[in-house]
């Protein structure tokens, strides 16, 4: 096959062209409220053999090209995932992400057989493929929905690391693997795998971590090469000794993202740069693989009945097993349940049986496409609303704010977030009252759509947000002590008097 330049520069105008408009759909998605996949997925259908003319089957490309997407998405997600946050519910977001993935996979493949008709094969697959969240649409969507950290930590830990494991279990059915040996060893494989995935991402994370700190580079801008370099060292060794890449660059990256290391909003920056490259490269190279003339109203329907069967029976079933190891109420458990967003890993993962050219996996392809779309605009939109139904959502939680302010990676200082809520008793409280730990201080109130730089005589009224900097190892009282008095008000203990139980670092 000759690429000549005449075809390296219509490539390169067309590309341009297409990523240009993608990145200005962003914006109307997140406006709408929807993870931004479904627009790039369409404008791959559009410009595939039903729209523009171009023709791509290949399935080997499309599945080189997904791995390697998902692998940009994961470091991305373990650079911006706060540690601190996430440890609390980590224990929750394993189980969903192992024995959760286990009883959808189970649920769903019975459904497949016996109401779908599918062969055992096909029916496992589709079990495998549509088990695992998407981290793309986790990331995207749960981080502008006002949660309880416990909520978002457990929800993106499931996120990061159930693509592993079910990767490791598309591939060994599709190659035929999994009819060759037992049930335990196959249980084996995949422990495996995840093992020595994880213990090489803890390697490279740590290790990285140790060279970074103690390397002067001579641009800055090499800093964010050099982590994600480092990330997808951990995915290279693993996958070379065959251990999970995905698991590798997740933890890697998670370890990476939450060391003191120089230039880390630079970092973050640009990690997120890469991850919406890839979700673009990503979505659109699926939309080119359907071909809407292959969907059948029959091929609608049976993608109804498997969603119906995965959200309402399968999803809920494994959210509920799951918090066996780390019980929580039953609102959160709901919306746990919900918010099991698909996004475009299933279609990823029917890649690999495409690649293996096992028998209907066309159909397959064609089944979970429209699968993914109808459900994503099920549950994507609602998911505000389902919070504060179920009355999970707290838009008082303090958030970090990711800042391009170099002032404040100096003095190693967070910027937060808080919004007064209607039910806040933060409302009526002097800014002097709010007595954050010493370094820590209201730099403005925004209110009324007015920016104010206050006083400490300046009272906070509902509906106010404020701008909280605080240094990064303070960064824990100061939220607690927002907490307590949004909770208690201006009366709230102060930590001085009786400090608080801090988490171990």
């Amino acid at each position: 096959m000759s690429f000549d330049v005449h075809e390296l520069d219509t490539f390169i105008l067309v590309g341009s062209v297409v990523t240009f408009f993608a990145i200005l759909a962003v914006r109307v998605s997140t406006r709408a409220g929807l993870p931004s996949l479904l627009i790039y997925l369409l404008m791959g259908v559009a410009l595939g053999e039903s729209g523009a003319g171009i023709q791509f089957e290949n399935y080997e490309v499309a599945h080189a090209v997904g791995f390697a997407a998902l692998a940009v998405i994961l470091a991305e997600g373990g650079l911006t995932t706060n540690w601190r946050e996430m440890r609390s519910s980590i224990r929750l977001g394993v189980s969903l992400a192992t024995l959760g993935v286990a009883v959808s996979v189970a649920v769903v493949a019975v459904a497949g057989h016996y109401l779908l008709g599918m062969p055992w094969e096909l029916a496992v697959l589709l079990g495998a493929v549509t088990s695992p969240t998407d981290a793309a649409a986790v990331f995207s969507v749960l981080r502008v929905v006002p949660l309880p950290k416990r909520l978002t930590g457990a929800l993106e830990a499931e996120s990061g690391l159930n693509d592993a494991p079910t990767v490791v279990l598309v591939t060994l059915v599709s190659s035929g693997a999994a009819a060759e040996h037992a049930p335990p060893v196959l249980l084996g494989i995949i422990a495996y795998e995840l093992a020595i995935g994880v213990a090489l991402g803890l390697a490279a994370g740590f290790g990285g971590a140790w060279v970074m700190r103690r390397a002067a580079l001579p641009s800055s801008g090499l800093y964010p090469l050099a982590v994600m370099t480092l990330a997808f060292l951990g995915y290279g060794v693993a996958t070379f000794v065959h251990g999970s890449g995905f698991a590798a660059v997740y933890v890697a990256a998670l370890v990476l993202g939450n060391s003191e290391l120089p230039h880390r909003a630079a970092t973050r920056s640009f990690a997120e740069g890469l991850a919406w490259l890839a979700q673009i490269g990503l979505f659109v190279t699926l939309g080119l693989l359907l071909s809407p003339g292959r969907i059948s109203l029959s091929t609608v329907g049976l993608a109804i009945v498997a969603g119906l069967v995965l959200t309402l029976v399968a999803r809920p079933l494994s959210v509920l097993v799951s918090s066996v190891v780390q019980p929580m109420p039953w609102r959160e458990m709901s919306f746990v349940s919900w918010a099991g967003l698909r996004g475009a890993v299933p279609i990823v993962l029917t890649t690999i049986p495409l690649a293996e050219h096992v028998e209907d996996s066309t159909r397959l392809f064609d089944l979970v496409f429209v699968m993914v779309v109808l459900y994503t605009l099920l549950t994507g939109p609602t998911l505000p609303a389902v919070a504060r139904v179920l009355k999970v959502a707290r838009r008082s939680e303090p958030r970090g704010l990711e800042v391009e302010a170099a002032p404040l990676e100096r003095i190693a200082a967070d910027l937060l977030q808080v919004f007064i809520s209607p039910g806040s008793r933060m409302h009526g409280v002097e800014v002097g009252e709010l007595r954050l730990p010493r370094g820590a201080s209201v730099s403005m109130v925004i209110r009324e759509g007015h920016t104010l730089v206050p006083e400490r005589r300046t009272v906070l009224r509902h509906g106010d947000d404020l701008l909280v900097v605080t240094p990064r190892k303070l960064r824990w009282q100061t939220e607690e002590r927002l907490r307590q008095v949004s909770e208690r008000g201006r009366l709230a203990q102060w930590l001085v008097d009786k400090p608080a139980r801090r988490p171990p670092a």
